[in-house]
């Protein structure tokens, strides 16, 4: 579909929310149907009756997502949660940052858990992990779970320090299906989906289905991006004496990333364009910035079998064990050629095609490895012998190695085309069990569970030579150069016990957690010495207590501590000191209300968090702009943290047969704490506990004070519309506090109609039209490291879906 079709799609289905909105209800029984849909365990929105906030998405608040959108983008309307990604289709994790009260996952850091059906994603950073996009297709999703602050005990995630995020997968359906979607929409924009549900077989005790997917699209900013992603799912359930429930997902994602914006002043100038394009010029030094030699790639594999059963009517047990493997890689192009073998005066072997050396070489490796930058050239002649620059050429703009003016007439640019790969393989089991107990006017739950994971990871990075760089990026397949090689095998150990005692209205629990992580070293080049630690939690303590004084009527309060353990990151680097190190801690604390009525759901939640020993790394690099090579180690300090406080308002009401009203209001007041420690070390050492200490009491960046959510969905036989807006307040980009992004507000349109209001013969079909940023705002998305992405542009996207 072209756009212009798109966009008069796009006003049409404005004009339709409008009347929807402005049509008077039908005066039916809303409250009866509302009640009758309403889960007696479960309060829609507001989450369960726990001694700890949650809650969970709506049917209605999915919808409103377009199917080419990520999964991680649909937690966005959750209180206390902040979602942002590169575009509105969810391409690009190098840009994707979400955050809880202030806790937050980006480039950075990782301080939120993830967990897909309750099982551990592995982690969540750039390298190693993999976040809920790479195992779940927007259209095989029932739910996103949030457990901010104090959460589960049982929760599976060696990061969730200020909450976890739960997806959570649709079960099969009763009934045989086949379900076929496709969508178009802006950016060049295409997806299918397929799925096809077995209904109940094998005496109805079973039913599954499979599905696939296929989606890409180009970047919205100037629309050179080749982004695509394959996804292929399976689920069953066998529903015996012991319930068996298996889930497999195979995906497989090419993205061209965007870049951040590194000043204020550089958004100003340009608020719709990063510093990547299209156009390959044939001068390394710029083509370092074309749009598809930044690059992630990644594979994903993860199945999972689980069961649970209860024995004797009062021991229930769950036993879960799944596999993980990853396999990716990032792309850069430096804009030069390191030179690993010494060829004198002739033709540089790196260029040939088949040299290949490991690691750090003979000839300059007599300095000792990170003390120096390794030699390297920008341009060589025809026959592939490099050049310097002219000694009096002066370039004001441009390093004269890197400027052309500055080399003989006829000389080549010299260029790389760099792999950093990641693998991972992880493979795990979980037991949970739960003994119910009457003790008369007393009700005793004792719970108690194990969780273990091996972890193999490795990283290596190899260096290519781009064939010809007039021409384009096109690189020879051999690696001239693998720059180093790493094993980091790892293990987790998790176990809990909470006692739970119900006395009439009240409900208290009381439990314990702790942590053991053993994290190696192994480096296949001999650079840097094999080593390994121990990263061990004190035992974690949790309680709280929820009292029902009416019907309907919950209130709660809570505690915990959370913990994350030191991760194989700290061991990337070969000169820190990690014998001081200690683990990220957090303490939680919550207390709030929740009240259900059947058509009226609504809760109201004080937090507060003390984030300690925050690991903060400090290179030894004082190279400009990207460093390639990693050229420079640096120490790992614990210093200083966060302090957030703040509350959640959130309401959910059915008014009448078919509208949903949906608010949600979260303030946050997150600042950074300074720290008492000193270090005892180099002057510079002493400048950095100064410099935690010079930002502490400022905002934490990228954190906003105020959030807010108001949506509306209004369901009128085979039409409805839903309207989302949401409001992010100003978040400050750098720890100093002296670049605003400014606050923004995102309004989201969904129109969908069942082909039965428009002909018989379209009974099976469904028609959705999704437009995000409808009216087309700028702003700053992403923000990590002190730096910014642009937030995505006005994104329509057109769906019709058929089931048989």
């Amino acid at each position: 579909m072209r756009i212009q079709t798109i966009r008069r799609a796009c006003i049409l289905g404005t004009c339709l929310a409008a009347i929807a909105v402005a049509s008077p209800a039908m005066a039916e029984d809303a409250a009866a149907d509302a009640a009758g849909s309403s889960d007696a365990e479960a309060i829609v929105v507001t989450g369960t009756r726990t001694t700890y906030n949650n809650s969970a998405l709506s049917e209605e608040l999915i919808a409103d997502k377009s199917p080419v959108s990520s999964v991680l983008d649909i937690a966005n309307t959750l209180p206390g949660v902040q979602v942002q990604e590169g575009d509105a289709f969810g391409f690009d994790d190098w840009s994707t940052a979400f955050s809880i009260r202030g806790f937050q996952t980006n480039l950075d850091q990782q301080q939120v858990g993830i967990t897909i059906d309750g099982l551990p994603n592995g982690g969540s950073n750039y390298g190693g992990g993999s976040k809920a996009n790479r195992f779940i297709d927007t259209m095989n999703i029932r739910t996103v779970e949030v457990s901010q602050g104090t959460s589960d005990i049982g929760s599976l995630s060696n990061e969730a320090l200020g909450g976890t995020l739960n997806f959570v997968t649709s079960d099969p359906i009763d009934d045989m299906r086949v379900r076929l979607s496709g969508s178009v929409g802006d950016y060049e924009a295409r997806r299918y989906y397929g799925r096809f549900d077995t209904g109940l077989f094998l005496n109805d005790t079973a039913k599954a289905w499979i599905s696939y997917s296929h989606q890409e699209a180009t970047d919205w900013m100037e629309g050179s991006a080749q982004n695509h992603r394959d996804n292929f799912a399976g689920k069953f359930i066998i529903d015996m004496p012991v319930r068996l429930t298996g889930y497999v997902s195979y995906d497989d994602a090419h993205e061209d990333n965007y870049d951040q914006m590194y000043t204020q002043d550089q958004y100003a100038a340009n608020p719709h364009n990063d510093a990547l394009g299209g156009t390959w010029t044939g001068v390394p030094v710029l083509d370092q910035n074309y749009r598809r030699v930044w690059s992630t790639l990644r594979k994903n594999f993860l199945g999972y079998l689980k069961a649970e059963t209860t024995l004797f009517d009062s021991l229930d047990i769950k036993a879960a064990a799944y596999y993980h493997d990853m396999a990716g890689r990032g792309d850069w192009a430096p804009p030069y050629i390191v030179d690993t073998i010494n060829d004198g005066t002739n033709p540089e072997s790196e260029l040939s095609g088949s040299s290949h050396s490991n690691g750090y070489q003979a000839w300059w490796s007599t300095l000792p490895p990170g003390s120096t930058v390794p030699p390297r050239y920008y341009f060589v002649d025809a026959s592939g012998r490099q050049l310097a620059p002219a000694a009096d050429c002066v370039s004001p703009l441009v390093d004269p190695n890197f400027n052309p003016a500055c080399y003989p007439a006829g000389a080549i640019g010299a260029q790389s085309y760099r792999h950093t790969h990641y693998r991972k393989d992880r493979t795990g089991g979980t037991l949970d069990a739960s003994w119910k107990a009457d003790l008369g006017m007393v009700q005793n739950t004792l719970r108690g569970g194990l969780w273990y994971e091996d972890t193999n990871r490795q990283e290596w990075r190899d260096w290519h030579n781009v064939t010809d760089t007039t021409v384009g990026p096109a690189y020879d397949s051999m690696p001239y150069w693998t720059q180093y090689s790493r094993k980091y095998p790892q293990d987790t150990f998790k176990w809990y016990v909470q006692d739970t005692v119900e006395f009439g209205p009240v409900t208290a629990n009381f439990g314990a957690k702790q942590f053991v992580n053993h994290v190696e070293r192994i480096d296949l080049f001999g650079q840097t010495p094999d080593t390994k630690f121990k990263s061990t939690s004190d035992v974690l303590l949790s309680g709280g207590i929820q009292i029902e004084p009416m019907a309907g009527l919950n209130v709660f309060g809570g505690y915990a501590e959370n913990f994350k353990a030191l991760t194989d990151a700290v061991l990337e680097f070969g000169n820190a000191d990690l014998s001081q190190l200690k683990p990220e801690t957090s303490e939680n604390w919550e207390a709030g209300m929740r009240y259900e009525n059947g058509w009226f759901n609504a809760s109201a939640t004080w937090f507060k968090a003390k984030f300690s020993n925050q690991v903060l790394f400090v290179s030894n690099s004082g190279v400009d702009g990207i460093d390639y090579l990693g050229e420079g180690d640096g120490k790992f300090f614990n210093v200083g943290g966060i302090d957030s406080e703040g509350f959640e308002l959130l309401a959910n009401v059915r008014p009448t047969a078919g509208l949903n009203l949906y608010a949600a209001y979260t303030y946050i007041d997150a600042t950074y704490r300074g720290t008492k420690d000193l270090i005892a070390g180099t002057d510079d050492d002493k400048d950095i506990i100064d410099g935690i200490n010079a930002i502490a009491g400022n905002r934490v960046a990228g954190i906003p004070k105020h959030m807010w959510v108001l949506s509306g969905n209004y369901r009128y036989g085979p039409v409805s519309v839903g309207v989302t807006g949401k409001y992010t307040g100003d978040r400050f980009v750098n720890s100093d506090n002296s670049w605003v992004a400014q606050n923004y507000f995102l309004t989201d349109l969904n129109v969908s109609v069942k082909g039965e209001a428009l002909s018989k013969a379209l009974k099976a079909l469904e028609f959705n039209l999704t437009v995000n940023n409808l009216t087309n705002e700028d702003y700053l998305g992403g923000i990590s490291g002190n730096y910014a992405w642009i937030g995505a542009r006005r994104t329509t996207v057109f769906t019709v879906t058929a089931d048989f």
